[in-house]
């Protein structure tokens, strides 16, 4: 058994900085990289590319990606852990043996953790009794069945041991828990049982910490943010793990951000619901129990983390088809920028009105007063607002209304008041909306599967 590992965040989401995971295997010594790829909303994107090209539907940065760092975790004996695989893990693994062979690396094993992408057996679950109700409206998934466009287990750390065990030095999954892919390495490394809830509690807790990248390093740190050093180089979180659950985050010291009690507290309260039942596959975490301690510059002990026993469900993440929606904006300059632009929203509302067109919701936001703050916003001077931005979104099932609401900001540059500017970019467009549904599963019902791709 090891006396401590290095578990580095390579990624917070899909989207985050490119340098990022090359950084933190280059910056210092890490033992593992893992790299959370997948929100909800992406799996629906994800499937979408699938059903085009059956051979997509993985997080597309990877590749490229590992042309970079795979030399370097070879070298490093690095281990690279990730959910990029999104509905389509083997796929991707298929791309990262392309790059290994391209680069000579040899004996090189990927373990593809599948068996989340459960789509497929709707109708066979709807048949034997197991609605997927949606957890905030107790609905069937019955009555959304023909507009699914994914649904996806959130499988735990377990399927990810298996690998590991299995000589995996990638381990590439589906849609996992963003907590789970740091919890595996010190369950795989320190010999963990799952039946110890404390240790998978600690584990997930500090996956909780690692899986929003810089956010617990300083990064949209709503504390005294203007006192993080050099963001511009921010260095992502790193959870340095011992066998007794205590856990250390720190980051590289050749980087900027900041490691403290405020940004470690800040991100563990961060979209975690019911403070003492943190749910996860492998256990209840309690965070109510933790307690953080500052060890040194850029180093936070997170320590007496307390968890309960899981539930018998895992939970289903499905999303689905919802109609259409459009977006228009301009921008209305001094004098009296936001008398102008409230103007441009009752002239455009009454013309929607007078075309009988039916939207399920249209909202209006004015940016520089109440895009972020809504009706809380407060009144302001006009004199001393030197523009406002006039959006307004509209949504609904029909197509050709959504459609026709996008000819209509147009005509408001010339019709309406003046001082407008900011229409460049033509008319808006109807995009589809695709909305969430949260479900639980027993997890007798599926079970993971572990395959290895060997270069």
């Amino acid at each position: 058994m090891k006396e401590k590992i290095r578990i580095a965040s390579g990624q917070g989401f899909w989207g985050d900085l490119l340098e990022a995971p090359y950084h933190q295997v280059t910056k210092g010594p890490v033992d593992y990289l893992v790299m959370d790829y997948l929100a909800e909303v992406t799996m629906s994107i994800l499937q979408k590319q699938k059903k085009k090209n059956p051979e997509l539907g993985y997080a597309r940065d990877i590749p490229e990606l590992m042309k970079r760092i795979l030399p370097v975790c070879i070298e490093k004996e690095i281990k690279i852990i990730t959910n990029g695989g999104g509905v389509n893990p083997f796929s991707c693994a298929q791309e990262v043996k392309k790059v290994a062979n391209s680069l000579g690396i040899k004996n090189l094993k990927i373990g593809v953790v599948l068996g989340d992408d459960i789509l497929d057996r709707i109708d066979e679950f709807l048949q034997s009794g197991i609605d997927l109700k949606n957890m905030e409206t107790g609905e069937s998934i019955s009555i959304i069945k023909d507009r699914l466009l994914s649904a996806n287990v959130y499988f735990g750390s377990e399927p990810i041991v298996e690998a590991l065990k299995l000589g995996a030095q990638i381990v590439i999954t589906g849609r996992t828990t963003d907590t789970g892919l740091t919890l595996a390495p010190m369950v795989y490394e320190f010999g963990w049982n799952y039946e110890n809830f404390d240790l998978m509690a600690a584990g997930t807790v500090a996956g909780h910490i690692l899986e929003c990248g810089a956010q617990s390093t300083g990064g949209n740190f709503l504390g005294d943010w203007e006192s993080v050093p050099d963001m511009a180089e921010i260095g992502f979180p790193i959870a340095e793990a011992y066998p007794d659950g205590n856990v250390i985050i720190t980051k590289h010291e050749n980087t900027g951000g900041l490691v403290s009690i405020e940004t470690v507290a800040e991100q563990l309260v961060y979209e975690i619901g019911d403070p003492k039942n943190y749910i996860t596959p492998e256990c209840n975490a309690d965070f109510t129990s933790i307690k953080l301690e500052q060890v040194g510059k850029d180093r936070v002990r997170v320590y007496n983390v307390k968890g309960k026993p899981p539930t018998n469900f895992y939970k289903v993440s499905a999303a689905y088809f919802d109609g259409y929606s459009a977006v228009g904006t301009l921008t209305y300059s001094w004098p009296k920028a936001l008398t102008k632009a409230k103007a441009a929203d009752r002239i455009l509302r009454k013309r929607l009105e007078f075309l009988g067109l039916q939207f399920d919701e249209i909202r209006t936001e004015f940016l520089g007063y109440n895009a972020c703050f809504g009706p809380l916003a407060k009144e302001i001077d006009e004199d001393l607002i030197n523009e406002v931005v006039f959006r307004i979104a509209v949504r609904g099932k029909d197509y050709n209304a959504i459609e026709r609401f996008g000819r209509e900001i147009a005509p408001l540059v010339l019709t309406g008041p003046p001082g407008v500017t900011g229409f460049a970019g033509g008319r808006p467009k109807p995009s589809e909306v695709v909305a969430y549904w949260p479900a639980l599963i027993p997890k007798e019902l599926i079970k993971p599967k572990i395959e290895i791709v060997e270069v």
